[in-house]
């Protein structure tokens, strides 16, 4: 029976007692049902008709204002040559704060296009990078990166916090770092989650971006076969997305002092490591910074995160992104793993895209005041 597994993101991680949520087609929910029922694991359908709840997030686009940059709406998703044409105007309109450049090509030869935000105040500033869409189904990521661009912008006159962020630091930010995929979720498969590169000999598409990162690749967690959700690539930084991207940062790794990665969804805040059990060399620091970062989020609605090592907080991968960064000289490296825990799962509708991005303005805020006040 094939299902889509939507929590935990690979079969090695169920274990007894494990929260599972599934994804499986029309017809095989009949035989599903009666086996769950006869092996006594209690379940819960979240979704009935998803396809009904895919059309209900979809369909009411058209009469949308979308050309219009001045009524841009920040709580709508927005297909990638949309999110395109936004930071195309942001460049154009907003130069004094904001520069928009490519740190590549992808696979299909889209542009990689990242935003440079913060005042030209002094040659040198340290820097905090955020990509969002790693995997291409998690719509709230981009979402939320439009978010933080619009939030500097909007308050930069009037909130003295982040005017001292963005006169103290640069952000690179990355909307859409899986430009393929994200541009495939919306034109054929709103569930896709990987890169779309070709495997001539399994005709399976796609790499996981998350897990062919060059630190302890392809072990716990990831996997080596190319139609697996969690497939890690033949070889790290075998896709053009995830080489940009490092070579980007390994050249300004002296620079860049936080990396944070947006995901969806668990409700949680992790740092490294990712791939083994163990304790960071400046755990205290980051452990304070998430722990600070969670309860401002909490502050606006009342939602919790958990926060922790992301191997024991939410489970063992290899090859990730985080991982990489810390390893690679980043001392706060954090992936947020935005709403909910799974009742809309990745299908988050669009009233829920202001809330979820106004609490994790405040826990960025929170990581990126730490950071200035010096704790490493």
């Amino acid at each position: 029976l094939q299902v889509d597994l939507w929590q935990p993101s690979s079969p090695f991680h169920i274990v007894e007692g494990t929260v599972t949520d599934v994804r499986v087609p029309r017809n095989a929910s009949r035989s599903l049902l009666p086996y769950l029922q006869q092996a006594n694991i209690p379940y819960t359908i979240l979704i009935s008709d998803l396809q009904k709840a895919i059309e209900n997030q979809t369909g009411q686009r058209s009469y949308r204002n979308r050309r219009s940059l001045s009524g841009y709406n920040y709580e709508a998703y927005h297909s990638l040559e949309e999110i395109q044409d936004w930071m195309d105007h942001l460049n154009k309109t907003h130069s004094d704060l904001v520069h928009m450049f490519s740190v590549g090509e992808s696979y299909e030869g889209r542009p990689l296009f990242v935003l440079k935000l913060g005042k030209r105040s002094r040659p040198y500033k340290k820097a905090v990078w955020i990509d969002c869409g790693i995997h291409a189904r998690e719509w709230i990521g981009p979402a939320f990166c439009q978010w933080f661009v619009k939030e500097a912008l909007q308050t930069y006159q009037t909130d003295p916090a982040m005017r001292k962020m963005l006169t103290q630091l640069y952000f690179y930010i990355m909307p859409v770092f899986n430009v393929d995929g994200y541009h495939f979720s919306w034109t054929n498969d709103r569930f896709w989650r990987k890169t779309r590169s070709k495997n001539t000999r399994f005709r399976c598409h796609g790499v996981d971006a998350n897990r062919n990162w060059k630190v302890k690749w392809c072990d716990e967690g990831a996997s080596l076969h190319p139609c697996d959700d969690t497939y890690c690539g033949p070889f790290p930084e075998s896709e053009p997305e995830v080489k940009a991207v490092a070579h980007f940062l390994r050249k300004h790794r002296k620079q860049i002092k936080a990396y944070l990665s947006f995901h969806a969804y668990a409700q949680m805040l992790l740092y490294p490591y990712s791939y083994k059990y163990a304790t960071i060399p400046n755990f205290s620091c980051v452990e304070l910074a998430a722990y600070n970062a969670v309860n401002a989020l909490q502050s606006a609605y009342g939602i919790r995160y958990r926060y922790g090592p992301a191997s024991t907080t939410l489970y063992v991968s290899s090859g990730s992104s985080m991982d990489w960064a810390y390893k690679n000289g980043i001392p706060y490296a954090f992936a947020f793993e935005l709403r909910d825990t799974g009742h809309f799962g990745f299908l988050l509708p669009e009233t829920l895209i202001k809330p979820t991005c106004t609490e994790t303005m405040l826990a960025v805020k929170n990581i990126t005041l730490h950071l200035l006040k010096k704790c490493h």
